[in-house]
């Protein structure tokens, strides 16, 4: 007797052991949610929360109600997932952190496309105090994202890095200080070199090409480019010029009253434009959104890297830029 109660008690530790262990299996099970895709007009995302819990997945399983959608994560190097009507999709999320993330459509489906965003909110134990982040450049030098900020001063030929490199080894003091080329337009930076340089128009816009050629991480242009054409084509346009097929029937722009109303985007083809924009105005619109202009916010879409190549690509339609070897 006394040694089957012995072996008793020991199955009995071995159980209560195994009950945690059981039970992490049991909840890390992915629990799966139906998602459907239909047009804004026609409702949406099915869901427009989803809810889950820290290290624990969660099962996708999407269809389209109309024509065809993706699904893809907001500041995340996860692939887009494609939706078809009358087929399922399926993809398997985990998050480490508890927060809020954003999930949008890739898919180009009406007028009100930008409107096919929703979030993943994920409950756990807060996350350990991360540090305090820093504010967007434009918020810290309160920049007017609406005021209207043409160049008076257009190069007489399109700015080139390749001619700049060409003619020195060099760049000048003001041209290699990121902040300093982040926070004024190619139209601003112009004026200070030329004031300093003994160079002509054409060199010294040059050199401004070249200055901020060096502001991208290594791919920027690919990548920059893959975003426009992703998410931003259908409205600017292949060239830029404003007349993508989802806004032609919107006015044009009119720079004086910027924000008051849903326009065509801004004419990227007219030197004036880009010029006299800085890149952290540019940052702070592709953040923010164009407000009243119709334009979408894309700041918990995209990550810094990102942003900070597709302002750079948006210079490309104006300047010849070089990413760096």
């Amino acid at each position: 007797m006394e040694k089957l109660a012995k072996s008793l008690v020991a199955v009995l530790i071995l159980l209560v052991a195994a009950v945690p262990l059981l039970g992490q299996q049991i909840t890390a099970q992915p629990e799966t949610i139906e998602l459907r895709a239909r047009m804004p007009e026609n409702g949406g995302w099915s869901q427009e929360f989803i809810y889950g819990q820290v290290n624990v997945p969660i099962k996708l399983r999407m269809t389209s109600d109309d024509v065809v959608h993706s699904f893809a994560l907001g500041q995340s190097s996860r692939p887009s997932v494609e939706i078809f009507p009358g087929k399922f999709s399926e993809t398997e999320l985990t998050f480490d952190q508890a927060g809020e993330y954003t999930f949008y459509c890739t898919r180009w489906c009406g007028a009100n496309h930008w409107r096919m965003r929703g979030t993943i909110v994920i409950e756990g134990p807060a996350a350990a105090a991360q540090p305090t982040s820093v504010p967007p450049l434009f918020l810290q030098l309160g920049l007017d994202l609406d005021a209207p900020h043409l160049a008076q001063i257009i190069p007489p030929n399109r700015p080139d890095t390749a001619r700049a490199r060409g003619r020195t080894n060099a760049l000048p003091d003001g041209l290699t200080v990121g902040d300093t080329i982040w926070s004024k337009s190619p139209e601003a930076l112009w004026k200070d070199l030329k004031a300093d340089e003994a160079l002509d128009d054409q060199e010294v816009w040059d050199m401004v090409a070249w200055g901020l050629s060096l502001q991208g991480s290594p791919g920027w242009l690919a990548q920059g480019r893959e975003l426009f054409t992703q998410n931003c084509l259908a409205c600017h346009g292949e060239s830029g010029k404003g007349d993508g097929v989802m806004v032609r029937d919107l006015p044009p722009m009119n720079h004086d009253k910027m924000g008051s109303e849903a326009t065509r985007p801004p004419d990227f083809s007219d030197p004036a434009v880009l010029l006299g924009a800085s890149p952290a105005l540019l940052e702070g619109k592709i953040i923010r959104g164009g407000m009243g202009t119709g334009m979408p916010y894309w700041g918990n879409i995209f990550t810094s890297e990102q942003i900070r190549s597709l302002v750079l690509y948006l210079y490309s339609f104006q300047i010849e830029l070089e990413e760096r070897p």
